[in-house]
């Protein structure tokens, strides 16, 4: 669960969560802006539902930052991983950075904040 913060007030949000993915789930990696799992399995609805859905419930909100997931294909917001299921990562951003990014919000990777 990653959060937006609204002056000192952290909104936890999980947008797969959202979109009715389960916790944990398998590997999931993005592939010309679609969600497949390993062996090819399509998820895209659940992740864009999910943002749609998120995207939502804070637009009534002041949002200051969003503190996302590295890598992830949701949260994702320096790198993501390529969707070889190598392990190899490349420049991008994930569904909900890329709409928080739409909106013009600022984007923080949790790895660069101390003390979360």
């Amino acid at each position: 669960v990653m959060g937006v913060l609204r002056g000192d007030v952290v909104i936890p949000v999980c947008p797969e969560v959202t979109g009715g993915l389960p916790v944990p789930r398998g590997p999931v990696g993005l592939q010309n802006g679609r969600a497949v799992n390993k062996s090819g399995g399509e998820g895209t609805a659940y992740f864009r539902r999910g943002v749609e859905q998120t995207m939502a419930r804070l637009s009534a909100e002041e949002i200051d930052l969003a503190i996302l997931q590295p890598r992830s294909p949701s949260c994702g917001c320096r790198e993501i991983y390529d969707g070889s299921f190598s392990g190899k990562k490349i420049p991008g951003k994930g569904l909900f950075a890329q709409a928080l990014a739409d909106a013009g919000l600022p984007l923080k990777s949790a790895e660069d904040i101390e003390n979360i």
